[in-house]
C-alpha cells in the first residue's frame, strides 16, 4: 500500500497531480491530519498515535511518502515499526526540530488573522498547538536503525530543509538523496510531475 501524508497547511488533494503521474499497482491512501486527530487536542503525539493505529490496520507492506509534517510522521513510524515499512520517501523533512524557528513561527501564527487558518477543519489555535508540541522532537539517535530503502527529496529553493536532507541521507544506511529543481518546500505542489518521475524510478528500483 502506498500512503501519502501531506504537510501542515496542505490537504490530501495536494498529492493529486503527483499521484496522477504514477503507475502504481498498490492501493494509494492519503489520510488527512484532521481525520488523524479525530476531534482530539491538536498535538503531535495525538496525530502520531492515530497515524500508528491507522497504518497498523493494513496487513500490506507500506510504502510511506511524506512531506514536512507528513515526512516526520513517516520517519517516526519507520523507526518504531520497521517490520511494516517496505520503503520510505521523505520530502523536506527534519530529523530534529529547529526549536527557535518553531517558536518564531508560533508567534507569527498568533499575529495572523484567524481567517487564514480555516483549512481542512484546523483552526488558528490548532496550528499553534501542533507547532508548539513538536519543538522537542529529535530522531537523530534512531536514523541508523532505519534499514528500508529510503528516498530523501528536497526542493532546489527549499534552503531551510536542504541541510536536514543531507543529514538524513548521511545517517540512514539504505538511502538516496535527490533535489527537485525549481521547487520550494511544497514539492508536491510546485513540481508534481518531476516528483512523480523521481518516485516512479524509486519504486522501479525496489522491484528490480
Amino acid at each position: 500500500m502506498n500512503i501519502f501524508i501531506h504537510g501542515l497547511g496542505q490537504k490530501p488533494s495536494s498529492w493529486n497531480r503527483t499521484i496522477q503521474g504514477l503507475s502504481v499497482a498498490e492501493t494509494v491512501e492519503c489520510p488527512t491530519i484532521v481525520s488523524l486527530l479525530n476531534g482530539t487536542e491538536a498535538t503531535y503525539e495525538n496525530v502520531y498515535q492515530r497515524f500508528v493505529e491507522w497504518c497498523n490496520h493494513s496487513d500490506e507492506p507500506l510504502h510511506l511518502t511524506g512531506l514536512s509534517l507528513g515526512g516526520i510522521l513517516s520517519l517516526h513510524y519507520a523507526k518504531d515499526h520497521p517490520e511494516k515499512v517496505a520503503s520510505l520517501c521523505l520530502i523536506g523533512t527534519q530529523c530534529v526540530m529547529p526549536k527557535r524557528l518553531l517558536q518564531v513561527q508560533s508567534v507569527i501564527f498568533r499575529l495572523l488573522p484567524s481567517r487564514l487558518f480555516h483549512q481542512e477543519g484546523l483552526q488558528k489555535r490548532d496550528f499553534i498547538s501542533l507547532t508548539r508540541s513538536m519543538e522537542d522532537l529529535d530522531f537523530r539517535a534512531s536514523l541508523a536503525g532505519i534499514t528500508c530503502p529510503t528516498l530523501i527529496l528536497y526542493g532546489g529553493r527549499d534552503y531551510l530543509n536542504k541541510r536536514a536532507s543531507f543529514q538524513l541521507a548521511n545517517s540512514i544506511p539504505n538511502s538516496k538523496l535527490l533535489c527537485i529543481p525549481d521547487a520550494g518546500h511544497e514539492v508536491n505542489e510546485d513540481q508534481p510531475f518531476p516528483l512523480a518521475n523521481a518516485l516512479q524510478s524509486f519504486y522501479k528500483n525496489l522491484s528490480s
